[in-house]
């Protein structure tokens, strides 16, 4: 089933064609600094994702061996990729509604916020799992 979404502007849209893993939640101190809170991502493998627009995405490389991607107008996180995976993850608060995913955990939960709790029930990982 084909998936929409994009940036805040609508410069950058995304085709997504293939199968989307669940919403996996990070609290890493990187996601909390980049976004101001935490992140709700899913993944695509990179040969079902097609970018209109690529020339206005700026990626930053927040990390060694991975990048994040932002529309470089109106600054919206849309991507995270770690070099070499063949996959691309997306914010899932980018994707056009209805998007049809579920969460499935919490990951970094030990540098999560302290001014919110993870009470959803979901299973929560104090690191990548």
């Amino acid at each position: 089933m084909m998936k929409t979404g994009g940036c805040h502007c609508g410069s950058v849209r995304y085709t997504v064609t293939g199968p989307l893993r669940d919403v996996i939640y990070c609290h890493c101190t990187q996601c909390r600094k980049q976004t101001g809170h935490f992140v709700a991502a899913t993944r695509v493998a990179d040969d079902a994702l097609e970018i209109n627009g690529a020339g206005d995405l700026t990626w930053y490389a927040a990390s060694p061996g991975a990048k994040r991607g932002f529309c470089r107008h109106c600054g919206s996180l849309l991507f995270w990729k770690r070099d070499g995976s063949g996959m691309t993850s997306i914010m899932a608060g980018s994707m056009d509604l209805p998007t049809g995913l579920t969460a499935s955990h919490h990951i970094f939960a030990a540098d999560k916020g302290d001014y919110y709790e993870l009470a959803d029930g979901l299973p929560v990982f104090e690191g990548r799992d």
